[in-house]
């Protein structure tokens, strides 16, 4: 499975890729969005269940990555999708976003939370032309909003598994990365 779970870029997520969204669908999914950082705390302080798996990331570094991906990813193609005619994209899988000093795992998640909320704040400003609007992506195909958030859903849902799944290795602090 490799890092923290994660599946070959093909199959990465079960989102249908044009997946026009009528209203009780879109709050059903902003809930689950809005849920996720919930589900992730919990998931990272909760019981060790299982023993490690040799060079996955720690539950921090996991939460360090849904903060990436959620910032560099989702974010900038809701970015794209309100600036430009059909943009494209090509598959991206950030790694862990920089932990800050003597960061915990608590901040992190507390990151991970205001980053979603920010994005959360901006789909739901969208009507519904804004949900229809859609980018070509190099892997999944025409994403729309509605798949673009699917994605993120199934992201989050991938970690989650993996955070729950996790052995003790994962409840250690990340190793700073050298600079440079």
């Amino acid at each position: 499975m490799g890092r923290a779970g994660h599946r070959p870029a093909a199959r990465m997520c079960d989102a249908r890729p044009l997946m026009t969204l009528d209203r009780r669908q879109r709050r059903a999914t902003l809930r689950q969005l809005a849920d996720a950082p919930r589900r992730i705390a919990i998931a990272s302080t909760a019981p060790l269940i299982a023993v490690p798996v040799p060079d996955s990331w720690t539950a921090q570094q996991v939460v360090l990555h849904l903060v990436a991906v959620e910032v560099e990813v989702f974010q900038r193609r809701l970015r794209d999708l309100a600036t430009a005619v059909e943009p494209r994209w090509a598959w991206i899988e950030p790694g862990p976003a920089e932990v800050g000093p003597g960061e915990t795992l608590a901040e992190t998640v507390a990151r991970f939370a205001a980053e979603r909320a920010a994005t959360l704040a901006w789909v739901t400003t969208l009507d519904d032309a804004g949900w229809r609007r859609f980018g070509h992506h190099a892997t999944l195909g025409m994403l729309d909003v509605g798949g673009l958030l699917a994605v993120a859903t199934a992201h989050d849902a991938e970690h989650l598994a993996a955070l729950l799944a996790a052995g003790p290795s994962s409840r250690r602090p990340p190793r700073a990365r050298p600079k440079g």
